[in-house]
């Protein structure tokens, strides 16, 4: 059976990035937010929108952090990031800038979004792992995503479990 996951990632630059992920179908991820719908969230304020992210992490086994050129440091990403670990979730990133955007283009390589944390002492980017596929073309990127992104999965399930 697939693990349930919550997918993050910086919506405005990796959202076509994102969805080539979640089509892999390795894992059943959250249902992303219609436009529409995300927009009724967002007006509710920083409490709606961490209602929302809550709700949709409730009932998942891992966060799996979308690396893109502008995802680490946001704030909606370190929220669910603090979130997913305190919950007692594994929590895994992979780089996803080399998957060819809608029109086309590859980007850069974003900074470690485990960066900044703390875990009893140390630093969450020593204990959680960034996955970053060596492969140039974004069809090799994602081949090499498809192909592993469950037993990354399981690795960070297992680390969470043993920190």
């Amino acid at each position: 059976m697939a693990r349930k996951v919550f997918y993050s990632f910086h919506y405005d630059k990796d959202n076509w990035r994102a969805s080539q992920v979640r089509n892999i179908g390795a894992v059943e991820g959250n249902k992303p937010a219609a436009d529409n719908d995300w927009e009724t969230v967002k007006k509710g304020g920083d409490k709606a929108i961490e209602k929302w992210i809550d709700g949709q992490m409730n009932g998942r086994s891992c966060v799996v952090v979308l690396v893109g050129a502008k995802t680490a440091g946001r704030k909606w990403i370190k929220y669910e990031v603090k979130k997913a670990w305190e919950s007692g979730k594994g929590v895994v990133g992979i780089c996803v800038h080399k998957l060819k955007d809608s029109a086309g283009n590859q980007s850069t390589k974003g900074n470690n979004p485990f960066d900044g944390f703390t875990v009893g002492g140390k630093a969450l980017s020593s204990i959680a792992k960034v996955k970053n596929p060596s492969q140039t073309t974004s069809q090799g990127v994602y081949t090499h995503i498809s192909d592993n992104i469950a037993d990354w999965i399981e690795e960070a399930i297992d680390i969470r479990n043993d920190n």
